[in-house]
């Protein structure tokens, strides 16, 4: 791939120290320098944490390394969500990591939920990615990059997806926390549910470093303004960052929910504003 060394230096670099148990504590386990975060699934758990402060925007990175093997069925996240405080009327940004079968690719699930449409009848935003790397072979760097005007996912710095603020019905605006988590998602993670999580392989197990915030927390001064995308400085992404998402996008993305024949697109409005 094409390489794109334009990214900004970020402002804030928290070890696991800036996070905390949310569940499984026993499927959790932080290094002796507390630079890596290990979390596991098997057939009595998975494991999950959460940011100890809420955000109004910012940069949220991780590098994540993967399970090599049969992981069909198994869901490795890291995601902004604010549900423990909407309980039912929630918003969520997820990067959700999609187990496969052997000779298959992991599937990386992007996905955005406004005001509820994660809750009961659900109203996903997906676009989902095979990634130009072998995601179990080495660590590499996930992030989303969240203001008041657009949503944007990274992988190792370059762009894979730009959700713009259309209208505040579509657009994630109040306090959201950072999470990861790993669990069982059998139902419809992997082909669609076809295969599920086979316990003859666990434990599950992926690892968790160089955890990065640079933004607003709900408590900045009203002043607070988001970190820059580009490295000039300026609000969006520059033209070389652009290009580098038409790349993935052109070369990677295998779904779309706007290019989805199935999908009613009156639930989701921004497909065609």
């Amino acid at each position: 791939m094409p390489q794109y060394n334009f990214f900004p230096k970020r402002d804030i670099l928290f070890a696991p120290a800036g996070y905390k148990n949310l569940w499984g504590p026993q499927h959790q386990s932080v290094s002796q320098d507390q630079s890596l975060l290990t979390i596991w699934l098997d057939k009595s758990s998975g494991s999950g944490f959460k940011s100890n402060r809420p955000f109004r925007s910012g940069y949220f990175g991780v590098s994540l390394k993967l399970q090599k093997g049969y992981t069909a069925g198994v869901n490795t996240a890291f995601y902004l969500s604010n549900a423990e405080a909407h309980p039912g009327n929630h918003d969520e940004v997820d990067m959700e990591f999609l187990g496969t079968t052997p000779g298959k690719p992991y599937t990386l699930q992007t996905n955005v939920y406004v005001l509820g449409s994660g809750d009961g009848r659900i109203i996903g935003r997906e676009l989902k990615f095979h990634l130009w790397f072998d995601p179990t072979d080495d660590f590499h760097h996930y992030a989303i990059f969240w203001s008041p005007n657009e949503l944007i996912f990274f992988v190792d710095d370059v762009p894979i997806r730009r959700y713009p603020r259309k209208s505040p019905t579509t657009f994630p605006l109040r306090p959201m926390w950072v999470y990861g988590s790993i669990w069982d998602a059998s139902p419809w993670a992997t082909e669609n549910g076809k295969y599920k999580a086979d316990y003859r392989y666990q434990p599950f197990v992926a690892r968790y470093t160089k955890f990065i915030i640079g933004g607003c927390s709900a408590y900045s001064p009203a002043n607070c303004r988001p970190v820059p995308m580009s490295p000039s400085g300026s609000g969006g992404l520059s033209p070389q960052q652009m290009a580098a998402m038409q790349w993935a996008q052109r070369n990677y993305k295998v779904y779309d929910y706007c290019g989805d024949p199935t999908r009613d697109l009156s639930l989701t409005p921004e497909c065609r504003l």
